[in-house]
């Protein structure tokens, strides 16, 4: 409202909003008030992208790209026909969380947002987004170091969270049941690993969770090194590890994987590795996911498929020979070999040219003869 864009002065700036508003009550967004809602959900949706896309490094606080919304979506809603509930703890504006709903058919929303202005985004969203005021419950405040849940668990666990985020990691938190059983504290400057624990504390049984995350918590050693041990060697979480391309989020150009987990593993001998950074177009200044990446990403893990230079189902044997890092190359091989050199071609066209060049000599000479440069 504050914007000069609006209005030199206040009843100029009422004036204005006043007539964009009559103008949308005349349009006919639909046959019923369902569809109209969905079509202004989808309009705020569209601005809040908007504004991300030129926000720079702040747009990372409330918004995550589309095309990464529907990969989480789609994965932890597969073989549910309904979701009872779904749960972001940093849900930013919402529209993940609303994706993931609307795709698992989920009955709840929850969230938790910690910027109280991204909150009210988030809760603007649902309502226009035709979510009845009853089936949601966004709260406003700091889901590490207050969370709102207490020991509330959920069908589906959907999260990007800031990447290596600082957090207080207090002495408290060594008895938070959140944390504990990891035996070691995620550290206070990197706070990935404290968001991981605290989703998976809220994931039921036979749920899934999927998060986005730098590729540091895939390597990164001693504290979370020790809490990445403990996910695999004494929990078996980990089910799936996803590379995405560079430069697809609003505000970074770091690249990030997605990290699927699940505590009741039907394969529970492996970790399905997929290298999807390549695969991607470019537009402008920004890397896109288009349908044939994005069903190829859902559809390899669906299928725990193995496809040469994209995907790899590890062992957990082989995990382990790998110290339990996680970095995508040591399980997908991407190396291109560079095609052999015919050594013999290569002399022949060097000579080739040569002889050429020598012809050129004469004939450039010849020429400065003519005009008396040279004797």
């Amino acid at each position: 409202m504050a914007s000069p864009k609006l209005g030199k002065t206040a009843d100029d700036k009422n004036n204005l909003i006043s007539s964009v508003l009559t103008a949308l009550n005349g349009i006919d967004f639909g046959a019923d008030e369902a569809t109209q809602i969905d079509i202004l959900g989808d309009a705020y949706e569209y601005m809040i992208s908007q504004f991300a896309a030129g926000a720079g490094k702040k747009a990372g606080e409330f918004y995550t790209p589309q095309e990464v919304s529907r990969i989480l979506a789609e994965i932890v809603t597969l073989g549910h026909n309904r979701l009872r509930n779904v749960y972001d703890p940093t849900c930013g504006s919402g529209s993940l969380l609303i994706r993931a709903a609307n795709i698992g058919n989920a009955v709840e929303i929850f969230g938790q947002e910690k910027n109280p202005t991204t909150y009210n985004l988030a809760r603007m969203n649902m309502l226009l987004h035709g979510i009845k005021f009853s089936n949601f419950k966004i709260e406003n405040g700091d889901t590490l170091e207050a969370d709102a849940f207490g020991d509330k668990q959920f069908d589906a666990v959907v999260a990007n969270p800031p990447f290596s985020a600082e957090w207080s990691a207090a002495d408290k938190f060594n008895n938070d049941d959140r944390f504990s059983k990891a035996g070691r504290l995620a550290p206070r400057k990197t706070a990935d690993y404290a968001f991981i624990l605290h989703m998976i504390y809220h994931l039921n049984d036979g749920g899934t969770m999927a998060c986005v995350a730098p590729h540091g918590v895939l390597f990164r050693g001693n504290a979370e090194g020790a809490i990445r041990r403990f996910l695999i060697e004494n929990k078996n979480y980990i089910d799936a590890v996803i590379g995405l391309p560079a430069n697809i989020f609003y505000g970074t150009s770091i690249p990030t994987c997605i990290i699927v987990m699940k505590k009741c593993r039907k394969e529970d001998d492996n970790i399905l590795f997929i290298d999807a950074s390549k695969e991607f177009e470019k537009v402008k200044t920004q890397n896109k996911l288009r349908e044939e990446h994005i069903r190829k990403i859902v559809e390899t893990y669906r299928d725990r498929k193995e496809i040469e230079k994209y995907s790899h189902c590890a062992t957990l044997q082989e995990i382990a020979d790998n110290d339990y890092n996680l970095n995508i190359p040591r399980y997908v091989d991407t190396f291109e070999e560079e095609e052999p050199i015919d050594i013999k071609a290569v002399m022949a066209e060097i000579k080739e040219l040569e002889a050429k060049r020598a012809d050129l000599d004469k004939e450039i000479e010849g020429y400065l003869r003519e005009l008396g440069i040279v004797e």
